[in-house]
């Protein structure tokens, strides 16, 4: 394997994770109560809609303009008390970083190594949550950056771009096989799967299966000594 030179961070379910995160169902719930309704599953789609498609195009930075532009594609006027409730909602619910999230960035920023967040996630919804770490980070990738949602190699290219490396001096930790493992690796790029949860994931093309991300910084690191 090349010299790594720059490690990948998945976000969701990899540096942070929401202790009791808001569920369309409550949400349509709130809705329905207020005379207004949307089903989980056109909210869901909405939503889905916004955060790959309309997100990377126009860059939100507030839940009230995303959640305007959900509403929006669902052809619903939303009051402002309503919108403002559903706000504080999300906002009641925040991101947090995993507790062994802060000592692998540390550690493979001391090691040398450039690293990058990539991530479809709007960058106001972990804003805050990543504040500790921020400044450890290289650059931070979301779909507004890369202009596309994360399926698309096109965000994996430019990040490999803007941190000046070659695919195959790049490794991706993450806990998705398809978006943080395969298609990382038809570009070249190394990958460990990330199996917090102890589901017992098997995943051939990831160079590692891990449960945390301290194991996977030492497997990195003890590959550069090799």
């Amino acid at each position: 394997m090349a010299k790594i030179r720059a490690v990948l961070f998945d976000l969701h379910e990899t540096l942070v994770h929401a202790e009791n995160p808001v569920t369309v169902e409550e949400i349509s719930e709130h809705l329905f109560n207020k005379g207004y309704e949307v089903s989980p599953q056109q909210l869901s789609a909405s939503w889905m809609f916004v955060a790959f498609i309309d997100y990377p195009k126009y860059g939100y930075k507030s839940w009230n303009s995303y959640l305007s532009r959900i509403f929006w594609r669902l052809k619903v006027k939303v009051d402002k008390k309503t919108l403002r409730d559903i706000v504080k909602l999300q906002e009641s619910n925040p991101y947090q970083l995993y507790s062994d999230a802060t000592e692998a960035v540390i550690k493979a920023k001391k090691s040398g190594l450039r690293i990058a967040v990539v991530t479809t996630v709007a960058y106001f919804q972990f804003k805050k949550a990543i504040k500790p770490i921020k400044k450890y980070f290289d650059f931070v990738m979301t779909g507004f950056e890369a202009g596309c949602d994360k399926t698309n190699p096109k965000m994996y290219r430019k990040v490999l771009e803007i941190l000046k490396v070659k695919p195959e001096e790049a490794i991706m930790i993450g806990d998705n096989i398809q978006v943080d493992v395969l298609l990382p690796k038809k570009l070249g790029i190394h990958a460990i799967l990330l199996d917090r949860k102890g589901q017992n994931l098997k995943c051939k093309a990831a160079k590692a299966v891990v449960n945390n991300l301290q194991q996977a910084l030492e497997i990195i690191l003890a590959s550069q000594i090799k």
